[in-house]
């Protein structure tokens, strides 16, 4: 792991900002500023809302509404392969118990 930090320009809505961030991390930093401006743009582009500021917070409400969602997703789906595993697990001890008993 690298300690050098550098300074990385990101463009956020025409406005170009650097940011401290050490080399192992600029390319997701890019990525998450490359996504920001996409939505931020998204929220611009609609029209129904005016300010920087307003768009920020849009455009934050909306990636937070995301990512809960896709946590949902993700307990919904542990669930699933859990209950599944456990149907799994059922049906061979099930078939164990047939063969021991066969073996017997």
């Amino acid at each position: 792991m690298s300690d050098s930090i550098k300074p990385v320009k990101i463009v956020i809505l025409e406005k170009e900002f650097l940011i401290a961030c050490p080399e192992e991390d600029q390319a997701a930093l890019s990525k998450a500023a490359d996504y920001l401006n996409g939505k931020m743009k998204e929220v611009q582009r609609n029209g129904k809302v005016i300010g920087i500021d307003r768009i920020t917070i849009m455009a934050a409400l909306n990636m937070a509404h995301e990512l809960l969602e896709q946590k949902q997703d993700n307990i919904n789906f542990d669930q699933s392969i859990g209950g599944r595993l456990f149907t799994i697990q059922d049906k061979i001890d099930a078939t164990m118990n047939r063969v021991q008993q066969v073996e017997f």
